[in-house]
């Protein structure tokens, strides 16, 4: 999640939030985020940089971030509520069940069928979110004829 502190400034100054120093330390962290936190997350990097604000701090910004629609709460399973920006360009998750990393992807493919299933059924499809959990491939012998082809590039 990439979010700029200063849009997160200026969205709070518009909806009448007060970004006191403890606030801003945690936007900061946010934008500095390339994943999806949770609060004791958040948390364990806010105090890093402030070790005097409080989990409460964080339960508190995080809830008036996401009442003023700058972030958007995301619970994966039986996980704690994740966090990312609200108005990010649209795109789906993959959740690793193993390790907990969310990942982040976008296929047209999948949109586009998901609109035609939503006509077929006479739906127009207003919002959605598509969580895939997964888990790592294991790695299998490949057969001869599946071997990559190309040069060899690390000789």
């Amino acid at each position: 999640m990439q979010i700029d502190p200063i849009d997160i400034v200026k969205i709070c100054k518009e909806c009448g939030l007060r970004l006191t120093g403890q606030r801003r330390v945690i936007v900061e962290v946010l934008q500095q985020a390339m994943d999806h936190p949770d609060a004791l997350e958040l948390h364990r990097r806010a105090t890093k940089v402030d070790p005097r604000i409080a989990l409460s701090t964080i339960y508190r910004t995080l809830s008036l971030l996401e009442e003023k629609g700058i972030l958007e709460r995301h619970i994966f399973g039986s996980g704690p509520a994740r966090f990312e920006r609200a108005d990010a360009e649209h795109h789906d998750h993959f959740i690793d069940v193993e390790s907990g990393r969310v990942v982040e992807f976008r296929s047209d493919q999948i949109e586009q069928l998901q609109q035609q299933i939503a006509q077929e059924h006479g739906f127009e499809i207003i919002s959605h979110r598509l969580e895939i959990y997964v888990k790592p491939a294991k790695a299998r012998k490949r057969k001869p004829e599946e071997a990559p082809r190309g040069r060899d590039r690390s000789k």
